[in-house]
């Protein structure tokens, strides 16, 4: 039985997400060029300010900061701190000094502003204005934006990171390719996570099933996330690739947070599944592959022997029953786990635990059954 969609969205509209892992501890850089790509995402008024400089023949270069520390290396302009309006920062990009704009964009602080970065700053970077904009970049860790008169490229840089933005048609092309690929994928973990699952109820799970859940989980989610990052850069105009993004990944991620509270040792677990999350995301794509790495990464006892049985604590399971609080699974499971013993138990035994009343005991109960009996069949029925 596959996890039901929704309980872990992919992407809001109008905020950046990091990754698809809502746990993932990711580089500062990575995130800093992913909040300023967002920033000049088709949809957004900077990025319709750009384009008008595009459409007019002109360059420019943009300065998204205007702390004290960008405004130590200005030099001449004007101050203007007027509201921003993608007309008003066309007009002022036809003089030829930079313009500062406040961190979240919503003004214009100066304009027409000679910019003096530190010159021993490294740049790779030949054209002055590009010169410029990395090297105010790299010593400052503003973004700063580049739009080229010659070229007509606009180039984003934050830190030591640039990233030329890409046409919005070759975007989509490519995100639609990593749809189709992502949807064959989650059709190979659907079949695993039910296998799995049947196995579970039945007791005969090995740890080489868990190994190959945890691949199978990682590929998709490692899939959603390079996609998820170019649906930053399309802004709203991957509104449509979102929905369908969203409706796959939709299960994984609870059902992989599930897996980890299941399998990976109490001693990794005492730090969170977070922490586990990132042991695994951390394994580079030919260690994903090797089966010993990957039950290392979670602690799995005997990790060298494929065949190994395992049992389950029983999170997973339970947290497919309807109206279960989290609290009260772990309390759950804390108290009556691992699985086989918890699909043993009667009524009156689970009411004797603490948070769960007669009620809810009885609810549990059924729904276990409910959940095994399908869970089987539904294994039977495919093979």
């Amino acid at each position: 039985m596959v996890p039901p969609c929704g309980r872990d969205g992919l992407t809001n509209p109008g905020r950046v997400r990091h990754s698809v892992y809502d746990g993932a501890v990711e580089p500062r850089r990575d995130r800093a060029l992913l909040a300023a790509l967002a920033q000049v995402a088709p949809g957004s008024p900077l990025r319709e300010g750009i384009n008008r400089i595009l459409q007019s023949g002109r360059g420019g270069l943009i300065v998204i900061g205007d702390g004290p520390e960008v405004l130590n290396i200005c030099s001449g302009g004007f101050l203007l701190d007027a509201a921003f309006t993608p007309q008003r920062m066309a007009e002022l990009a036809k003089m030829d000094g930079a313009i500062i704009l406040a961190a979240d964009g919503s003004r214009i602080a100066r304009a027409n502003v000679h910019l003096v970065p530190n010159p021993n700053v490294a740049t790779v970077e030949t054209g002055t204005r590009h010169r410029t904009a990395e090297r105010v970049a790299r010593s400052l860790n503003v973004p700063v934006v580049s739009v080229s008169e010659s070229r007509k490229v606009i180039q984003v840089y934050v830190g030591d990171q640039s990233r030329p933005l890409e046409p919005v048609s070759r975007l989509l092309d490519r995100s639609n390719q990593a749809l189709h690929t992502l949807e064959r994928y989650r059709i190979r973990w659907v079949e695993v996570s039910r296998a799995l699952s049947a196995l579970e109820v039945e007791d005969l799970a090995t740890r080489g099933d868990v190994v190959e859940l945890l691949q199978r989980t990682e590929m998709v989610l490692r899939i959603a996330d390079e996609l998820d990052r170019n649906l930053v850069e399309l802004g709203s105009d991957g509104r449509l690739v979102r929905l369908q993004l969203d409706e796959l990944v939709g299960g994984v991620i609870s059902d992989h947070r599930a897996v980890l509270s299941d399998y990976a040792s109490a001693e990794l677990l005492v730090e969170g599944s977070e922490m586990v999350e990132q042991a695994l995301r951390s394994l580079d794509d030919d260690e994903l592959f090797d089966d010993v790495a990957v039950a290392t990464a979670i602690g799995l006892p005997d990790s060298d022997d494929p065949d190994g049985a395992i049992e389950p604590r029983g999170h997973r399971i339970l947290q497919r029953l309807p109206r279960v609080p989290d609290a009260v699974v772990a309390s759950i499971v804390e108290q009556a786990g691992p699985l086989s013993r918890l699909l043993r138990a009667t009524p009156d035994e689970l009411a004797k635990l603490d948070g769960v009343d007669p009620a809810r005991a009885i609810a549990v109960k059924e729904g276990l059954a409910r959940v095994a009996e399908a869970t089987i069949l539904e294994r039977y029925q495919q093979g």
